[in-house]
């Protein structure tokens, strides 16, 4: 079945009038000793592009997807992965980022959960077998579901953290088990919204611990992909531990974690910093820890994470001369 009533999208040229052709971008050409696909290793994040249903504080679902159109909920994640198989292949997207709640729907149990996983990633490896495409980075969802109302590493609810290091666990080793080039850390609640009922040395401590696990389970599976922590100031909490790359960075060198860990630099997050994107890749490429980059887009006038498609020639070219200074991707 095809979702997409489109052939591949392909390089026409900026003087093409067709909508549905690269005008600038050709995967093929060479510039400075690396093709466009190798120097901007594109990848499609699975959250917004294939699960967000257009739902906001004000009201319900938006967006009605034909992959959705079914109420059992493992059949729907299958629909999904050939969906958005079918739209990486067309539009000439090399990888794939992911959650763990994004492929696979939660079961009652952490035991019915990671079988859904393992259900799910098996297509998806079949899908990969098929087309090439390559999982850049996974991660786990462990700030979604109520129990994360008060964090996950940081929670003050001992279970709830026996629960993140298992759901850990398991997405690192999915993300093992499809090739994963990186495993993505972000603290969406790993934060506090006042001081006075916050002991924050010892949320940190714990936190800390729980990255250390992550690195010793790393080496015990032998997965040698990049650990990435993806700074993020606030939202949905209002002081997140992670506000940016040099918080990040000192955290780190506190806790003796600086060799394991990079950054996966996310524009919007940078602008909820009162950064400009650049500032935020400068500062990790002048400390050795520019991983990976989010290459959004967030609104000035907003103080949420909209997670735009970046249309700022300007910004979007000064994070290239950030991203080429240091090397490039690859």
């Amino acid at each position: 079945m095809s979702y997409f009533n489109v052939g591949k999208i392909q390089y026409e040229g900026p003087q093409s009038k067709n909508p549905l052709s690269f005008k600038y971008y050709n995967p093929d050409e060479v510039v400075m000793g690396k093709t466009m696909k190798e120097q901007l290793r594109f990848a499609m994040s699975y959250w917004h592009t294939f699960t967000y249903m257009g739902t906001d504080p004000f009201g319900g679902t938006t967006m009605l997807r034909d992959w959705d159109k079914t109420d059992d909920e493992m059949a729907k994640a299958k629909a999904r992965v050939h969906a958005a198989f079918e739209f990486m292949e067309k539009m000439q997207i090399p990888f794939f980022c992911f959650h763990d709640a994004d492929i696979a729907p939660r079961g009652d149990t952490l035991e019915e959960t990671n079988r859904r996983l393992d259900e799910i990633v098996a297509v998806i490896k079949e899908e990969m077998a098929r087309t090439g495409i390559k999982c850049l980075w996974g991660t786990t969802n462990a700030f979604g579901d109520d129990k994360f109302v008060h964090g996950a590493g940081t929670s003050c609810n001992a279970s709830v953290f026996a629960y993140t290091a298992s759901q850990i666990k398991k997405a690192m080793e999915i993300t093992k088990e499809l090739g994963g080039e990186n495993y993505v850390f972000w603290g969406g609640r790993e934060g506090y919204e006042t001081l006075l009922n916050t002991d924050t040395g010892l949320e940190l401590d714990n936190l800390a611990r729980l990255l250390q696990m992550a690195v010793d389970y790393a080496k015990e599976i032998g997965f040698t992909g990049q650990f990435l922590i993806e700074p993020k100031p606030k939202e949905p909490t209002k002081h997140q531990y992670d506000f940016d790359a040099a918080t990040c960075l000192a955290f780190l060198r506190k806790y003796n974690l600086q060799d394991y860990f990079k950054m996966n630099i996310e524009a919007n997050h940078a602008t909820l910093a009162m950064h400009t994107f650049q500032h935020e890749l400068n500062q990790s490429r002048i400390n050795g820890v520019l991983g990976s980059v989010d290459a959004n887009m967030g609104d000035p006038m907003l103080g949420w994470d909209t997670d735009q498609f970046p249309t700022n020639i300007y910004d979007t070219t000064l994070a290239m001369y950030e991203i080429l200074l240091d090397g490039g991707f690859t």
